[in-house]
């Protein structure tokens, strides 16, 4: 005892004892206690809507072994921005042309820079705003040539203030912001950036603060016209990617216009958000209910729908992470009930030419195999290069039907108001066309049809070691992860 009494007296004791009560006060305040930034955890109101297009880029090998890339998510982009004439807001995570790869990648963050400006020169008062991570500036490091070229010819770039996000890796994130948040983050780099070889180095302050991994990871585009919400980035080296997009009309144009306007006016108080009147986006009579749906709210969606599929229900899930406890034992209830639930995952093996370790689906998958369900079913996307970086969930009720879609993986850091995020929630009647492109679309990927898209589940599975299997539950267990 007199011992334990000498080491509590010690001075080093006492600092650590007393660092050990900041940090978990700080940990404590940035992942429960802290308000969200105003206007997100966003749940606008549920419209009616006549008709909901759907857009879809796959990337496979036909029945020659050629590879085949049907891209249709960025055309649709242009074409509405070139339509345009009052404004443009875009919110998209990955912007820039950065690569590191010898590929011949679609220039997709080229041809959207050179579009927006084509139109800015087209109608010079036509009120352009791109809302963007700081992940493309190396997190401070230094300016992306696709922002200089928007910020030249009079388009406002807003970078999203990450600070004011919770921290969804407190470990490391109490630390930071103890000893290195208020350093900045320079703007002479010296490391060789993470992301791409041939993108400019970083700051040993900004890749500290890239270490936080927080992002805005919404992928939006929004005009007087019509509103597209997406699953894919405008970034060269995810231009094979598969994903998915809708494309909206009416007045759910203004909800996407509420939650990006709460994004610019707490990340850039000093930027005028683009004018638009609520009342100019005219209702629509039709049999397709649509809403609008952000951070927290879309898992708050995705429990409620996965917790009424009834026996006689079809749940279709592509996705790129799936890791959420929750949303597992649901479709684990779902099967039991005698549902069929049929699940497209990207193998997490390959990012950008890098292999990976597999983390999250590999272990996951591995344990929703283990429940048993004959009618519970998992598919891989047969990946090349590319990712399978879709995030859609179908179910396929008697009564109805049901799509949610957007930017947000089935994971805690996208799902638990950590990172921000846009999704919409469509139902209906069977009979509506959004619906019937939907199940086509999982049936052909899942039975191969007219290419080769997806493989079974032993193709993969081997590759979950022992090792990718404990890293998996400590990295859940520290929450230092990317998912």
């Amino acid at each position: 005892m007199e011992k334990m009494l000498q080491v509590y007296r010690k001075k080093w004791f006492k600092f650590l004892l007393g660092l050990g009560m900041i940090l978990s006060i700080v940990i404590a305040y940035h992942t429960s206690w802290k308000s969200l930034p105003a206007g997100t955890n966003y749940k606008g109101e549920v419209h009616n809507i006549s008709d909901i297009e759907f857009f879809k880029d796959l990337t496979y090998e036909d029945e020659a072994g050629k590879t085949v890339h049907e891209l249709e998510t960025f055309n649709e982009m242009y074409e509405l921005i070139s339509e345009a004439e009052e404004f443009v807001v875009l919110d998209m995570f990955l912007f820039n042309s950065y690569t590191s790869e010898n590929r011949d990648f679609v220039p997709l963050a080229d041809e959207l820079t050179n579009r927006l400006i084509q139109q800015k020169k087209k109608h010079p008062e036509l009120e352009i705003i791109f809302i963007t991570d700081q992940v493309n500036t190396g997190y401070g490091s230094y300016v992306s040539k696709e922002m200089k070229a928007l910020k030249d010819n009079g388009i406002e770039v807003v970078l999203t203030d990450l600070n004011q996000l919770r921290d969804s890796n407190p470990l490391y994130s109490s630390v930071w912001r103890v000893f290195f948040s208020w350093m900045g983050t320079g703007n002479k780099g010296w490391i060789p950036n993470p992301f791409a070889s041939d993108a400019p180095e970083v700051t040993l302050r900004s890749y500290l603060k890239l270490m936080n991994i927080k992002a805005n990871h919404r992928k939006v585009v929004v005009t007087e016209n019509a509103g597209i919400v997406s699953t894919g980035n405008p970034h060269n080296e995810s231009s094979f990617h598969e994903n998915v997009a809708f494309k909206v009309t009416g007045p759910i144009l203004k909800d996407l216009l509420e939650a990006e306007k709460a994004v610019v006016e707490y990340s850039a108080a000093d930027v005028k958000f683009p004018d638009y009147n609520p009342d100019a986006f005219k209702a629509e009579e039709g049999d397709l209910n649509v809403q609008y749906l952000t951070e927290g709210k879309i898992y708050e969606a995705i429990l409620n729908e996965l917790g009424e599929v009834k026996s006689d229900d079809t749940i279709w899930l592509g996705m790129f992470y799936l890791a959420d406890r929750k949303i597992v034992d649901l479709l684990d209830k779902a099967a039991e009930k005698g549902a069929k639930v049929n699940i497209v995952l990207d193998p997490n093996t390959m990012a950008f030419g890098n292999k990976k370790t597999g983390v999250p689906n590999l272990p996951v998958a591995a344990e929703i195999q283990e429940l048993g369900h004959e009618n519970l079913r998992i598919r891989w996307y047969d990946i090349n290069k590319e990712q399978y970086h879709t995030k859609m969930l179908y179910i396929d009720k008697e009564e109805e039907q049901v799509i949610i879609a957007g930017s947000a993986n089935f994971t805690r850091r996208n799902l638990a108001n950590l990172n921000l995020e846009s999704n919409l929630k469509i139902s209906g009647q069977s009979g509506e066309e959004v619906f019937h492109e939907v199940d086509s679309y999982f049936k052909r990927i899942w039975n191969n049809e007219n290419g080769h898209f997806t493989t079974e589940y032993e193709e993969y599975q081997d590759k979950l070691t022992p090792l990718r299997y404990v890293t998996y539950h400590l990295q859940k267990w520290t929450w230092f992860t990317t998912y």
